[in-house]
């Protein structure tokens, strides 16, 4: 059995996802809270860069690293109805992708805007 491991620095805490057994946990343990999952690509120049982005913030993120993860991959763009995009970021509230960016638009200080506005209730 596979574990959540979670990498925290100064500036972030990421969660890695790296199967389907730790994507249903990280779900589950938001026990219909807002979470955000950040996809990965490890040899993308904007998805480093947006990696740099995410790294600003200071909440749990879940992170899909798509080369070490590609089932994981697949079952989020099947189970939630969105395109496979790297770097990607979903936003999670009671199980339903709720607000996502890609590429460029990932921006740490327009997710952390969504997530206040998704948490607010819209």
């Amino acid at each position: 059995m596979k574990r959540i491991v979670a990498r925290t620095t100064m500036d972030n805490h990421f969660i890695e996802i790296d199967d389907l057994e730790s994507l249903d946990r990280f779900v589950a343990n938001l026990n219909g809270s807002v979470g955000v999952v950040f996809k990965h690509s490890n040899t993308c120049g904007v998805s480093s860069r947006a990696y740099a982005e995410m790294s600003k913030l200071t909440f749990p993120i879940g992170i899909v690293v798509v080369q070490h993860a590609r089932s994981v991959s697949t079952e989020i763009e099947k189970r939630w109805q969105v395109n496979h995009e790297t770097p990607q970021v979903l936003i999670i509230k009671d199980g339903k992708i709720v607000w996502n960016a890609s590429h460029f638009q990932v921006k740490a200080a327009e997710v952390e805007a969504a997530v206040k506005e998704v948490s607010s209730g819209w």
